[in-house]
């Protein structure tokens, strides 16, 4: 498979998750108009799934991104946060950085540490005012980030493939 052959496969790989992406910010929109007192314990869960799930589509992105330019992944205890900050990396003469800004790496970071929280908390359930908080911000910089990633898709595009 040629050089152009092979971006064109990531750029599917790539719109594909973003996709997934957007979904789940659609399914938390629409969740979030449910959001008012008083709460069941059920909208709170469900909301904690998507939030959950929305972290581990961007970390799925992320890992996309990094496979086809990296060709390289280290799994340790620190793999989530490490492949996140990769993420926010100009890497001269490989790619341009995917996160541009301190608050989408802020947002994103506190969907992960929640995703984390979230796996673990069948034992004494989930904090509802910090759900709702959190789903606030993810909604607020929903378009921060995704312009970002679609600012990343940009640059990849124009750039110029070897053995061309």
């Amino acid at each position: 498979m040629g050089a152009q052959e092979t971006l064109v496969l990531f750029l599917s790989d790539f719109d594909q998750q973003v996709d997934e992406i957007r979904k789940m910010y659609s399914l938390l929109e629409e969740k979030a108009t449910k959001a008012h007192a008083p709460v069941s314990s059920e909208l709170v869960e469900s909301i904690g799934y998507w939030l959950h799930n929305l972290y581990s589509a961007y970390e799925d992105l992320f890992r996309i991104i990094a496979v086809f330019w990296e060709n390289s992944l280290e799994s340790s205890s620190t793999y989530h946060i490490e492949l996140l900050r990769r993420m926010r990396l100009k890497i001269p003469g490989v790619r341009p950085a995917a996160l541009s800004s301190e608050i989408s790496f802020q947002r994103l970071d506190e969907m992960r540490a929640f995703r984390h929280v979230f796996r673990h908390a069948y034992s004494y359930g989930l904090d509802d005012e910090r759900v709702f908080f959190l789903l606030r911000r993810v909604l607020e910089s929903k378009d921060v980030i995704l312009d970002e990633i679609s600012a990343f898709r940009n640059q990849i595009e124009g750039l110029p493939l070897s053995g061309e």
